[in-house]
């Protein structure tokens, strides 16, 4: 992901411990390579996780990757209605309207 399109205060986090950061995501790299899964399928799981943990930030940062990496907005839309009967009805209507911050947002 571009380092502008990074939340700022990710991006102040990155600055202030840079080790920590790094070790972060090297992390998040190590897992996904462990595995089978494709980026998308790896971003829309990421987004329901985030949205489990009533994340907002988290859920804005997965809805870009999943989108980035190939997911249809009705993909992402159709990861978080599937938690319906997991985390709730009034949890996943925020998730929703934390995906639609980033669907609706104008292109810059």
């Amino acid at each position: 992901m571009a380092e502008n399109t990074l939340p700022q205060s990710y991006q102040d986090f990155r600055n202030r411990y840079p080790k920590l950061a790094g070790a972060i995501e090297e992390l998040g790299r190590a897992a996904r390579e462990e595995g089978p899964l494709d980026e998308k399928s790896a971003q829309l799981i990421q987004l329901a996780a985030a949205a489990s943990s009533r994340s907002e930030g988290a859920v804005h940062s997965h809805v870009r990757r999943a989108l980035n990496a190939g997911a249809s907005v009705e993909e992402v839309r159709h990861s978080i209605l599937l938690l319906t009967s997991t985390i709730g009805f009034p949890t996943v209507m925020a998730a929703l309207s934390w995906v639609d911050d980033i669907l609706e947002r104008p292109a810059s």
